[in-house]
């Protein structure tokens, strides 16, 4: 009996379908591992924004995560929203009991500009929760929230990076799609340890139906590693996965669609 990688996802849900929760098992599944979830948060969500949100108790959270942890087991954790600082501090209580790779999505904002994380909980995000990461994923935006740096053009991604490991992950990945487009015209994102340097360059697409692109790039991050990849070639594996699920983002409701999470299979099945 052949039993897949097991992979956990602590995050909100999604009720929309195209972020958080949905969007981590969508892509775990697509990954060929079995996502499990932990969840921190009720969205009410559509294409047009986050209409509502209620987080669950600290003890809800703990709870299931000992469910899973305890009885199943998991190789890789993704963490996504985690609203207030005294969710931040329970899970980074959980996550530092743990020896498997951790990837930390520090969610701050959602893609239609909602906050999903108290500015009281950045201190926390930054004392408690990133010193627990195997890799740590902000997107420009978060990073500016988290260090004071705001990234313009990519030769500030390198200063940003080092801000971000100093607060303890293993590898931070600086995630540059936000950046105006490059000479070559490509989405670049930069991982590094502070010795190592890997750059990231991926075609950009003229595709405005991009949401939960952050949760399924850090998804995808935690299943490459729970298969055993290395932090670069699941980093790289992530990308390539996550270039193609953004390339066949489709229209959902009146405003911004997901990221087609089953691009591979739909391509697959049309040939």
């Amino acid at each position: 009996m052949h039993i897949p990688p097991r992979v956990l996802t602590v995050a909100g849900s999604d009720s929309g379908g195209g972020a958080g929760i949905q969007a981590d098992l969508k892509t775990m599944l697509a990954l060929g591992t079995h996502g499990m979830s932990v969840v921190t948060a009720v969205t009410a969500q559509n294409s047009l924004g986050v209409q509502g949100a209620w987080e669950l108790p600290a003890e809800a959270v703990r709870a299931q995560f000992r469910s899973v942890v305890d009885d199943i087991g998991v190789q890789a954790v993704k963490t996504g929203m985690l609203s207030s600082a005294g969710l931040v501090e329970t899970v980074a209580e959980l996550l530092a009991g743990l020896r498997v790779p951790v990837v930390i999505d520090p969610v701050g904002v959602s893609k239609h500009g909602d906050a999903l994380l108290a500015a009281t909980a950045l201190d926390a995000v930054r004392t408690a929760l990133l010193p627990t990461a195997t890799v740590a994923t902000p997107n420009l935006d978060e990073v500016a929230q988290l260090t004071g740096i705001r990234v313009g053009e990519e030769a500030d991604m390198r200063r940003a990076a080092a801000a971000i490991l100093d607060f303890g992950p293993r590898w931070a990945l600086i995630k540059g799609g936000h950046l105006p487009a490059g000479r070559d015209d490509s989405a670049v994102d930069l991982l590094t340890d502070g010795t190592e340097e890997h750059w990231l360059r991926a075609p950009r697409h003229d595709n405005r139906h991009t949401h939960g692109t952050g949760c399924t790039l850090a998804s995808a991050l935690a299943a490459q590693l729970a298969k055993g990849d290395t932090v670069p070639q699941a980093t790289a594996a992530a990308k390539d996965y996550v270039t193609g699920a953004l390339a066949a983002g489709f229209r959902l409701g009146a405003g911004i669609g997901p990221v087609d999470h089953g691009w591979r299979w739909r391509r697959r099945d049309a040939h």
